[in-house]
């Protein structure tokens, strides 16, 4: 937040398969979001809370994005719990979508949003689903080994825009609380750090999983992780759309819901799942400029 803006600073609340996040709308990109103050309105107990935060901005209006404005006017600019700036998250985009959807920016159907992980098109369905264009996985021969209270398990490298580490194991349980990262040897292999995915098996093309994300512990969801885990469990089945000529698609169960995964011969992946604004309002910014935090966190 800017240090001379005094008005209450608007913000909603939204989560796509529980995966939850603060939205901040701020189409001329006017409004500063220092990592601290990211944390701070991420926080579960001090603040609003979400295991994100959504900065909705103009692309035109972002140096980072300007270059995209003609493709996509909306930049989701995405910032992890911790304040740290991520590339891309997959639930992210799909309540991004609806948040615009129920702004009135735009109407049901064909969406553009640019990322950092480049520009994804979004459907959001009557239904009240959305698919999302997640772009192509990048597959990599160097993986990693992951290990949880003594055992360990080979895990697979996947690059959604973001990095991944998939690990299958026989029981959910054997990822632990997943409080802190779990790690994983050669840490050189993921250089600015890895979500890390558990799958188990569930029935055929159908796998759960759960996660720790970078820079937000365990979350009840993750879009780029399902898409990463749908990936590499095909391969491990020996399932490849871009020989067979014939699109996958996984099921894949989080901890917060259901995301159907389809990679496409040409190597695009659709992820389709819920999408909710469940809440708005405004934040005192006499509380985010208090660095004690006694002033009221929220005002609605």
């Amino acid at each position: 937040m800017t240090s001379t803006q005094t008005s209450p600073l608007p913000f909603l609340k939204g989560h796509g398969t529980e995966n939850d996040f603060v939205i901040v709308p701020d189409a001329d990109n006017a409004v500063e979001l220092s990592p601290a103050v990211v944390a701070r309105l991420c926080d579960r107990r001090a603040g609003i809370g979400g295991d994100g935060l959504l900065h909705v901005v103009r692309s035109a209006a972002h140096p980072e994005v300007r270059h995209l404005a003609d493709e996509a006017e909306w930049f989701m600019d995405y910032r992890n719990a911790d304040g740290s700036v991520a590339e891309m998250c997959g639930n992210g985009v799909r309540v991004f979508a609806r948040y615009l959807e129920h702004a009135g920016h735009v109407t049901a159907g064909e969406v553009a949003v640019a990322t950092r992980g480049g520009v994804k098109r979004v459907h959001l369905d009557k239904d009240g689903s959305v698919t999302v264009s997640m772009g192509r996985a990048v597959l990599s021969d160097a993986g990693v080994t992951v290990t949880v209270d003594g055992r360990s398990w080979p895990a697979r490298n996947v690059n959604m825009g973001n990095p991944h580490a998939v690990a299958f194991v026989e029981d959910l349980g054997h990822a632990g609380n997943l409080f802190t990262e779990p790690p994983y040897e050669p840490a050189a292999v993921y250089p600015d750090g890895v979500n890390i995915e558990f799958v188990a098996d569930r029935g055929p093309r159908h796998v759960a999983m759960r996660v720790h994300e970078r820079g937000a512990a365990e979350t009840r969801s993750c879009g780029t992780g399902a898409c990463a885990v749908a990936v590499a469990t095909a391969r491990r089945d020996g399932a490849d759309p871009a020989t067979s000529g014939a699109p996958v698609t996984y099921t894949v169960d989080v901890l917060g819901g259901t995301l159907v995964i389809t990679e496409h011969p040409d190597g695009e992946i659709e992820m389709t799942g819920p999408a909710v604004i469940v809440a708005e309002g405004t934040v005192d910014p006499a509380w985010l400029s208090d660095p004690t935090g006694s002033v009221a966190a929220e005002s609605v």
